[in-house]
């Protein structure tokens, strides 16, 4: 059987692996829908509406799906974690209650009146209900990155003895919650799930488009009148979607870059053994070069990538300068001055394709912008299939994202206080461990599977069909509304 200490890592990592697709694809849709919300509510263009009850559909059981999977999370501390969440548990806990109390019930109370509600509630209180939801979504980030941020860069907290273990109690609840790593990490991930989102929209919307540039245009005369219509106003969805998706993209991709490298001086500052796994910084340096390309020459280079195992371009010095911020003789410690370290080949070829995905999602919105300036966004197939290829990278990129943060702070599970080996259930055995992998494993599997399954079939059935008593009821506001409040429809909804 495996070693329940590998196990419980393993089948943590597996879990969380597959969780964290929901919360992105429900955090990154929530502001997306609130400005469609707004937009359908304000415009009497039926794209707007159409696009609301699209996206719902697939935020609503990305919802249901994250939940399930998240509280299956929070019991693994109990069953393969039992230590950690002894030593811990007062601070830990914490957060993830009023996650609980606070986040949760804000969005699930609200998602019923968004989901099911609109012919029922009046304007206001409807949009309302839209960002209620968005706002829970991204609270719920809030108190689970507060959670981890605490484990990467504790602070406001005391060890004590109780019953003969040594175990934290918090002492400044302020220092606890705001430690250094919360605003970074909140920041960092609210923006990659926008992202990511935005990437997927634009993948799904291309394949459209692509499709109906291919089936000559927005209808053919062998087809009736309905069809037709359906067809245009199809298309015209569709090109709505892309704009919007590369919009933010445009926004987002290059934000992403850029925060990220001040993210990672703040790595450096705070977790140096971290930031030298992520360059394979083994000796201390001053000034260290950066590994700007590092090729492996021998097999072994892949899972131990120290220099004279790689073929490398280096810049020198600019290791220096992106840990110190400028100064380019700053020394870099090397993993040799810690007792332990993590397993530096996946921190170090992680942090690297997370930095390539970055710059192809930089280039991948200017390709597009451009081709929109020039009035080619809807006929280039290049970069329909492109996008297309793109329209999961974001999803990739947060997983990897959260492999550099997770594996980078091993051997610890709390830095500096409680090691990954003392954290597991004392009790487990690896014949349980295991079992319980498997059946995890297995389950997952066919939750991801069946996800992806209702998604697919979301999208392939289309945006909904607004009839013609929903338009007139759309063109008359409701109860909160009146026609002078109304804005013409922006010119991201039309064709170029």
């Amino acid at each position: 059987m495996v070693d329940p200490v590998f196990a419980s890592r393993l089948q943590f990592a597996l879990t969380t692996i597959v969780h964290i697709i929901f919360p992105v694809m429900s955090m990154g849709l929530a502001p997306f829908l609130v400005y469609f919300t707004w937009k359908s509510i304000r415009s009497s263009d039926p794209v707007w509406e159409r696009q609301r009850r699209f996206w719902t559909e697939i935020f609503a059981i990305s919802f249901v799906v994250g939940t399930v999977t998240g509280l299956v999370l929070e019991f693994e501390f109990g069953t393969n974690f039992a230590a950690f969440a002894t030593f811990a548990g007062e601070l830990f806990g914490g957060p993830l209650a009023v996650e609980g109390m606070m986040a949760f019930f804000l969005e699930a109370t609200f998602l019923g009146v968004f989901v099911f509600g609109r012919e029922k509630v009046g304007d206001a209180l409807y949009l309302v209900s839209a960002v209620a939801v968005a706002l829970g979504t991204w609270l719920s980030a809030v108190w689970i990155l507060i959670a981890n941020s605490w484990m990467q860069t504790p602070r406001g907290y005391e060890l004590v003895q109780r019953g003969g273990r040594t175990v934290v109690t918090v002492v400044d609840p302020v220092a606890a919650y705001l430690n250094p790593r919360f605003p970074w990490m909140f920041v960092h991930m609210q923006s990659a799930a926008v992202l990511s989102v935005a990437l997927f929209m634009a993948g799904v919307a291309a394949y459209f488009v692509s499709r109906s540039s291919a089936d000559g245009g927005e209808g053919d005369d062998d087809r009736d009148d309905d069809e037709s219509d359906s067809r245009t106003d199809d298309t015209r969805f569709w090109r709505t979607t892309l704009k919007i998706a590369l919009l933010v993209m445009l926004v987002t991709a290059p934000f992403q870059v850029v925060h990220g490298d001040s993210y990672a001086r703040h790595v450096a500052d705070t977790q140096p053994q971290k930031f030298a796994a992520m360059e394979a910084q083994y000796e201390t340096e001053a000034p260290a070069a950066l590994h700007l390309v590092a090729i492996p020459t021998d097999p072994s280079a892949f899972t131990d990538p120290r220099a004279e195992n790689l073929w490398t371009l280096d810049i020198p010095a600019l290791a220096s300068i992106l840990a110190s911020g400028g100064n380019p003789t700053y020394p870099v410690q090397g993993l040799e001055t810690f007792q332990g370290s993590p397993p530096v080949a996946i921190v170090f070829w992680s942090f690297r394709m997370m930095v390539l995905l970055g710059f192809w999602f930089v280039g991948l919105a200017v390709w597009g912008a451009y081709r929109w300036r020039h009035g080619e966004l809807f006929t280039d197939r290049r970069l329909h299939l492109a996008l297309m290829g793109s329209a999961p990278l974001g999803f990739a990129a947060v997983e990897i994202g959260w492999i550099v943060t997770e594996v980078g702070r091993q051997p610890w599970v709390v830095q500096g206080l409680l090691r990954t080996q003392s954290a597991v259930s004392p009790g487990l055995t690896g014949t349980e461990a295991t079992l319980t992998l498997v059946g995890f494993a297995l389950v997952y599997t066919g939750l991801l599977v069946g996800y992806g399954y209702v998604v697919r079939r979301i999208i392939r059935s289309g945006p909904p069909e607004i009839d013609a008593a929903e338009s007139a009821s759309t063109e008359e506001g409701g109860e909160d509304s009146s026609p002078s409040d109304r804005t013409p429809t922006a010119e991201v909804s039309g064709d170029d």
